[in-house]
């Protein structure tokens, strides 16, 4: 039973935050202004409430979601801040299983090291190690697109990709693409699917696959599920960054993780996790345990 519990854990910790986007040819900027033009009628009216909407499948052992929507920020400031790469520390710890993050450069790429937990607060020696290399693919007038990728992550997983894509809508929007996604392993196959059939069974994502009996909408669920989840997740991280920089910095971090939880929590059938209090309390132990890290690689941009 211990076993047992055990590899459901691990299992529950991975599907909830540990897998980043799938690499797909990238269509560059005009088939993503393409993509804008075919859909304006989903941003201006879908069931997010929001201007996003996202696209998931599986096939060959990869999960793939793609999340669009449209920033209230320039191109250029959603430019400025996301070719940083520490700046994705910051984002990317917002999400409840991320307990830190911690930045380095190498001679040709920095290399960010991802330290994924469970959803309460931990120790970063208590948690799993993930390296990705970052790298701006394209950054031009009017088109950025840029790059989070690492070989292998937990369970046997590999191919962990989160891609980003923005181009100007006017001065003041800006539209985005988040690419989310991973290629699974036998291992992980075939407990996630023990996992959503016992312990994870009420956990499900965003795209609608029917109705119920009472006409209400049926969502998707296991590892499907899972990934829009997250992908979710990381475009709320992003969105709740930019927020925060027009604001002093001594006040951004507290703002970050205010603006995340709100978002997140209108979501609650899929996203929910953690009260309020408690997604504040372990989120600031963990920035202190990140900054720590952080000081002592000797390196802060």
């Amino acid at each position: 039973m211990r076993i047992f519990l055990l590899i459901f854990g691990l299992v529950a910790l991975f599907v909830s935050g540990a897998a980043f986007a799938i690499e797909k040819p990238r269509p560059g900027e005009d088939l993503l202004r393409e993509v804008y033009d075919e859909n304006q009628a989903k941003l201006a009216n879908n069931s997010f409430g929001l201007p996003l909407f996202l696209e998931s499948f599986s096939k060959d052992g990869r999960v793939d979601v793609d999340v669009y929507g449209v920033f209230d920020d320039s191109f250029g400031s959603v430019v400025d801040a996301l070719t940083v790469p520490a700046n994705w520390c910051d984002i990317a710890a917002l999400h409840p299983n991320v307990k830190a993050c911690t930045y380095q450069g190498q001679p040709d790429a920095w290399l960010l090291t991802f330290y994924l937990g469970r959803k309460f607060y931990q120790p970063p020696e208590d948690s799993r190690q993930v390296i990705y290399n970052y790298r701006n693919v394209v950054r031009r007038q009017g088109y950025v697109d840029i790059l989070l990728a690492a070989n292998a992550g937990p369970f046997g997983t590999k191919d962990h990709r989160i891609r980003f894509e923005a181009l100007p809508l006017d001065e003041d929007r800006t539209f985005v693409h988040v690419s989310y996604g991973y290629r699974d392993s036998l291992f992980l196959r075939l407990a996630t699917e023990s996992y959503f059939t016992t312990l994870g069974s009420g956990k499900v994502g965003f795209t609608v696959t029917g109705t119920d009996r009472k006409g209400e909408p049926v969502y998707i669920g296991g590892s499907r599920g899972a990934v829009e989840r997250n992908a979710v997740r990381y475009y709320f991280a992003i969105q709740a960054f930019m927020s925060s920089l027009p604001f002093p910095a001594t006040s951004r971090f507290s703002m970050r993780i205010n603006e995340w939880y709100d978002l997140t929590n209108r979501f609650r059938k899929q996203l929910f996790e953690l009260d309020k209090k408690d997604y504040h309390t372990f989120k600031t132990r963990e920035h202190e345990n990140q900054l720590t890290l952080q000081r002592s690689l000797g390196t802060f941009q």
